[in-house]
């Protein structure tokens, strides 16, 4: 068996969510696990013998996490689990679910596969940003699909410059610029017109919110380089960066935003028969074949 120790993730008080995580659990009993249960869920959780613990020690301590929930669940684990060494598989109970692509109904024959190696694993990079004011580092933080540079008030537009490797690339008016990563090239960058990107593509890109330009595109660039932000003077004191649309740093006339490749990988594992094109025609609707 390749996973001895498994940790479980759910989105407290959401029926559903439980019912899969009992299945889970009855299932894990089965094969022998230790399980690891994440502390949030232990006010509902009616086995009084389980094991409770959060999520850096799920990381720790684990071999595989298995996060039941949607994508923003998916992501909020993630964040904390790429520090480690453990892999990460999702069952789908959200909506669109890029990342957590286990169907409910199909939990035990899945975890079959899993548990018998037959597996897809992929290293998906994270993105750390930091906010520098007068060179001093303020915040920082990490994100696994996108960093947003934006006004704290909708509809709001702001000044910024664009550097790449401390390279001027342009100057824009806008509300804002998106700095995704593969993994996030589906989810807020692709609504903003964004391309979507092959996870093990090693790249980035920039996305300008609602520019006050027609020429204003996207752009796509290698993702060991260093993307700067650096937000004018002229600007009000209501910006932010969000990593995720989780975490929200302040940002303030005059500061840098720097945004570079992380050096933690998330281990995402999917059951033998995983095609990314497949998730993409499921999710997004795309045609099917035509002969």
């Amino acid at each position: 068996m390749l996973y001895k120790t498994v940790g479980l993730i759910g989105k407290p008080s959401h029926e559903a969510i439980h019912d899969s995580l009992d299945e889970l659990i009855t299932y894990l009993k089965k094969k022998g696990c230790e399980i690891l249960i994440e502390e949030s869920l232990a006010a509902e959780m009616d086995d009084v013998h389980s094991q409770f613990a959060n999520l850096v020690t799920i990381g720790k301590q684990a071999d595989l996490a298995v996060v039941v929930g949607g994508d923003g669940s998916m992501l909020g684990a993630a964040r904390v689990l790429s520090r480690f060494d453990i892999h990460v598989v999702g069952v789908n109970r959200g909506n669109l679910g890029f990342l957590t692509d286990i169907n409910p109904d199909e939990i035990t024959s899945q975890l079959d596969l899993i548990f018998a190696g037959e597996t897809v694993v992929e290293q998906r990079f994270l993105l750390e940003v930091g906010v520098y004011r007068h060179e001093q580092l303020k915040s920082n933080n990490c994100a696994v699909n996108e960093v947003v540079l934006h006004h704290g008030k909708v509809a709001h537009m702001m000044e910024f410059e664009i550097y790449i490797d401390d390279q001027f690339v342009f100057s824009q008016r806008s509300d804002g610029l998106i700095v995704a990563t593969p993994t996030g090239s589906t989810a807020y960058s692709l609504s903003g017109g964004g391309p979507i990107i092959m996870p093990r593509l090693d790249a980035l890109t920039l996305v300008p919110m609602f520019p006050h330009t027609l020429s204003s595109r996207p752009i796509v660039v290698d993702a060991n380089s260093e993307v700067s932000m650096r937000v004018s003077k002229v600007n009000s004191d209501s910006l932010q960066v969000s990593c995720d649309s989780h975490i929200v740093l302040p940002v303030l006339p005059g500061d840098e935003i720097r945004v570079r490749k992380s050096a933690d990988t998330l281990a995402l594992v999917h059951p033998k028969g995983y095609n990314y094109f497949n998730v993409l025609r499921n999710k997004l609707d795309w045609g099917s074949k035509l002969y």
